[in-house]
């Protein structure tokens, strides 16, 4: 029992300290959160994706990446895409200040807010490689991998739900277009700067 409730910590430890960067995908939570659109479901989206992640990393498909480095590729150059895309739409609104909570502007379409979630969690190749490849080596020499795993997953949801509604409690901030403005410059800078370190890696 105390090997298992180790094993879970450590995966738990792990886990929160894979995801603790402000990425791509944390930043996109973050500004759902505070824009409150559907917050649950891109908190869940994310969550379960990492959820699938870790349990695929457990039982070996980080193995079946390092023998096809040609996968991790596809979703290198896709990923890199989709951010540089991504990132030109935050750019456009920080220059525009089109910014604004849910409240005072067009909600955002759940299939698009959804959709973008999908994207930005799984067509980014750091995913694979310190979700599947590194939790999975790792949870691979714990005695209870299936605590490791719950340790790891725990984390994710712990994160993602407390991003995306600890959120809220910078919205009387956010009231302000100009804080939307630096917020939606500092998001363009981290996609764009995730997808040039993208395309630069070997």
């Amino acid at each position: 029992m105390l090997v298992v409730l180790s094993d879970t910590l450590s995966g738990f430890a792990l886990g929160l300290s894979l995801i603790l960067a402000i990425g791509a995908q944390n930043a996109f939570v973050l500004r759902c959160g505070l824009r409150q659109s559907h917050t649950f479901s891109v908190c869940l989206v994310c969550a379960v994706s990492d959820a699938i992640l870790i349990t695929l990393g457990i039982i070996g498909f980080g193995s079946l990446l390092k023998v096809m480095p040609s996968l991790v590729d596809a979703f290198r150059y896709g990923g890199a895409a989709f951010l540089l895309f991504y990132g030109a739409r935050s750019a456009q609104s920080a220059w525009h200040g089109e910014g604004k909570l849910a409240a005072e502007g067009h909600a955002d379409s759940f299939i698009s807010v959804v959709g973008t979630s999908l994207a930005l969690t799984w067509l980014n190749p750091h995913v694979y490689l310190d979700t599947v490849i590194l939790l999975g080596s790792i949870a691979s020499q714990s005695e209870s991998q299936i605590g490791f795993g719950v340790g790891a997953t725990a984390a994710s949801f712990s994160f993602f739900f407390s991003l995306g509604y600890g959120a809220r409690l910078l919205a009387p901030f956010f009231q302000r277009p100009q804080a939307w403005r630096v917020l939606d410059f500092i998001i363009a800078t981290v996609m764009w700067a995730i997808a040039f370190s993208l395309l630069m890696s070997k």
